[in-house]
């Protein structure tokens, strides 16, 4: 197949929309559902960052995509107790398979931006994680391969009208790329660089030189993840998945700042007052998730006030106080940090140090390197001058 053609493209009053290859066939196959122009978007991305975090680190890999940009991304370590129960994949019986666990990580580190998203593997799809895929809002998965029953669990979902797109895991495309805008035809070399490099980590300028093998994995997970993440953009890294990610902000502080609160955010869906919330029976996945963020955010009222806890929950909450939550963050530790180009000052150490970060890799080249040195050295964190900016628009 040379061409696809679409419902219509970024919005429904632009159309004709396609797909299409200027030579050769689309090395994909639609197997279920009709994706659209922005469902294209994100599946393409994603699988590129998935595949580049499998050659990378030798694990299967997940992502989680909403509107060109990660919102989770992971490898397929095993999951603790604790994950599995903040993830809502404590129920499935027995070990889950390394595909299961990359995408339970992606998609379960931060739910609210995963709501509705568009999802990776980079390898095949078996009937596990097919199955936690049926009961997420999703709008569709890209895999190289489905067995049989994760296709049938799949093409089930979403009254039948999921998207399963196949994607040829040996496809590679041309060293030139090119896109338009307003008539004008822009082309460049592809982002080909390999961030799996260990010279990325040669020039460590801070005092504290030390990088764990865990640390330098989870910098490279951070940076492969940038690659592909709308700039600007920062990603927090801890245990092999992103765990919180900064995107499209004109600031890096503000990248820094947004990408820390959703770390600090997954640390604190950990904390033993919002594991043991007494959520009513049966409520809907989408309610758990929303009423988790209030209750964890200053505006926790809006789910504790008489007359609406009641909605959610089968005794009213302990408040999740201010003074609990700092000492509860305070105990986050060993988080890598990836910037897409350098930090211009030290606010943004400042701020990564709140979130437990330890390990930072980061492009340099600021006039004001010197101060977000000495700010690490402050702290005692460990950075990289990598030189290598990871712009991606």
């Amino acid at each position: 197949m040379k061409e696809l053609a679409l419902k219509y493209g970024c919005n429904p009053n632009q159309k004709p929309s396609r797909i299409f290859m200027i030579e050769g066939e689309l090395p994909l196959e639609v197997l279920n559902g009709r994706p659209g122009y922005i469902n294209f978007l994100d599946a393409l991305n994603s699988w590129q960052l998935v595949r580049e975090l499998k050659a990378a680190t030798g694990l299967p890999s997940a992502a989680s995509f909403k509107h060109v940009s990660p919102a989770g991304a992971a490898v397929g370590l095993p999951l603790s107790d604790t994950l599995r129960r903040i993830y809502f994949v404590d129920d499935i019986e027995g070990e889950m398979s390394p595909i299961a666990c990359a995408y339970a990580r992606a998609r379960g580190a931060d739910r609210m931006s995963s709501y509705g998203d568009f999802v990776a593997l980079s390898d095949t799809c078996d009937a596990m994680t097919a199955t936690l895929l049926k009961r997420e809002v999703s709008d569709g998965v890209i895999a190289p391969g489905y067995t049989p029953e994760a296709l049938e669990i799949l093409r089930a979902k979403r009254k039948g009208t999921y998207n399963v797109i196949q994607i040829d895991p040996d496809y590679r495309p041309e060293p030139i790329e090119r896109k338009q805008v307003f008539g004008i035809t822009f082309e460049q070399g592809r982002n080909e660089i390999d961030l799996n490099d260990p010279a990325l980590f040669a020039n460590i300028p801070t005092q504290n030189k030390t990088f764990t093998d865990e640390a330098r994995r989870d910098l490279v997970i951070a940076l492969i993840t940038l690659k592909y993440t709308q700039s600007n953009s920062v990603c927090y890294v801890k245990d092999g998945q992103a765990i919180g990610i900064g995107a499209g902000q004109q600031s890096r502080i503000h990248c820094t700042r947004l990408a820390g609160n959703k770390a600090d955010i997954w640390w604190l869906r950990q904390h033993p007052k919002v594991m043991a919330l007494p959520f009513v029976p049966g409520i809907r996945r989408a309610d758990r998730d929303n009423t988790i963020d209030v209750y964890i955010s200053e505006d926790h009222d809006d789910v504790l006030c008489d007359g609406t806890w009641q909605q959610f929950f089968t005794e009213r909450p302990e408040v999740l106080t201010m003074e609990e939550k700092k000492a509860w963050i305070a105990q986050n530790t060993k988080v890598a940090l990836g910037s897409d180009a350098f930090f211009p000052f030290g606010d943004n150490i400042e701020r990564a140090h709140k979130s437990g970060v330890e390990y930072i890799a980061q492009a340099g080249g600021s006039v004001r390197d010197d101060h977000v040195i000495a700010t690490c050295d402050k702290y005692g964190i460990a950075m990289a001058f990598t030189g290598v900016r990871l712009f991606h628009h």
